[in-house]
């Protein structure tokens, strides 16, 4: 029984667009990143640092090990994560962008 999710996505066309991570991989949809700072200074895009954080929206199966079985992914649908900001692959589903990236490059779950 497969544990892997998938994203839906959809095309300028309204088409659906089905995205299943493979392995040990991970969908991740960015957070927004701020538009003011602490002092009130509204930000225009090209200065904004993109957010290291992101909700988790499909999973892999998980790893394949040597003994051909699959080890269990640590994340879940839905969970908050923070990942290293030069690890994701960005990927564009119709109006969606995505970050694609193996879950060793996820750093913590946050509660």
């Amino acid at each position: 029984m497969s544990t892997a999710t998938k994203v839906r996505a959809k095309k300028a066309s309204n088409e659906a667009v089905k995205l299943q991570p493979l392995g040990d991989r991970v969908v991740v949809e960015r957070e927004e990143s701020e538009a003011k700072t602490a002092g009130g200074i509204v930000l225009p895009d090209t200065a904004k640092d993109k957010p290291s954080r992101g909700t988790v929206i499909a999973i892999g199966d998980g790893r394949l090990l040597d003994d051909g079985k699959r080890s269990k992914l640590q994340v879940k649908v839905g969970d908050k994560v923070l990942f290293t900001s030069y690890a994701p692959e960005t990927i564009k589903l119709g109006e969606d962008e995505l970050l694609l990236m193996r879950e060793e490059d996820i750093l913590a779950i946050i509660e």
